[in-house]
């Protein structure tokens, strides 16, 4: 059984450490001291380290992390990750036998052109492009991309538990109220969410099916949101996609 353990960085990011045993597989090491802090403090070896993209806080620590382990190191194909020996695209498999886990990995660009993620034991690692309650700056991709990265993600199984990589859920909630300041689901989530964070606990993992329904970067075909993007931009729209890309500008105009 595989043991998901956030490690906190920076200011607000998240490095998950997959344990299975006394190994552990580390996704987006931004910075290695608290990796090599708690693999120290609970007697585990470093087996891999496994990338989404570029970003100095998604990488920043691999050479370290090389320094003291010898470890193979997964990352997009398309993209410059230090220390990379394994080259991703979509559809590979990456298999970590310490961990007795394999995980598929699938293109999501958008935050960046060579974005990837890693499924596997119902669990999705996405790095920056899905969010609790948000999604990714679109740094690199276009509208029409990222809508498609998310889209492959919410066809995913509903119980597939949503790892990212930062704490940004309650100001995430807070835009998709604007959005959608009824949703039931979306209030609930609220205050569940406030009270986690008032007890200094995560607020991912999240579902799939929770996202799917308070998410409105997820929620491109649903009437309530539709109506608010064409009341914000001041006409229709013909695709999901237009939806998507007018309520990403308008959370953009907001930060």
């Amino acid at each position: 059984m595989i043991q998901i353990i956030p490690i906190s960085a920076f200011e607000d990011n998240y490095l998950w450490l997959l344990v299975h045993g006394t190994y552990a597989a580390v996704v987006d090491p931004g910075d290695a001291q608290p990796v090599l802090d708690y693999l120290k403090q609970h007697h585990l070896t470093l087996c891999a380290i496994l990338c989404t993209h570029h970003h100095g806080d998604h990488v920043g620590g691999n050479r370290e992390l090389l320094r003291h382990y010898q470890v193979p190191v997964y990352g997009p194909a398309h993209e410059n990750i230090p220390g990379r020996t394994h080259a991703l695209v979509d559809g590979d498999i990456v298999r970590l036998p310490e961990l007795a886990l394999d995980l598929t990995v699938f293109d999501v660009p958008g935050h960046t052109a060579g974005h990837v993620a890693y499924y596997g034991a119902e669990s999705l690692f996405c790095g920056d492009t899905l969010f609790a309650c948000g999604c990714g700056r679109l740094f690199e991709g276009t509208p029409q991309t990222m809508y498609q990265s998310l889209s492959k993600i919410a066809s995913l199984p509903d119980a597939t538990q949503i790892y990212c990589a930062h704490e940004y859920t309650l100001d995430n909630i807070r835009f998709a109220k604007v959005v959608e300041p009824t949703n039931p689901d979306l209030l609930e989530r609220e205050r569940h969410d406030q009270e986690s964070r008032a007890n200094n606990q995560p607020t991912v993992p999240s579902r799939l099916d929770l996202e799917k329904r308070t998410n409105p970067f997820l929620r491109s075909q649903v009437p309530s949101v539709i109506q608010a993007a064409q009341e914000y931009a001041g006409h229709p729209f013909t695709e999901p996609w237009q939806v998507f890309a007018t309520v990403r500008a308008w959370k953009d105009s907001l930060d």
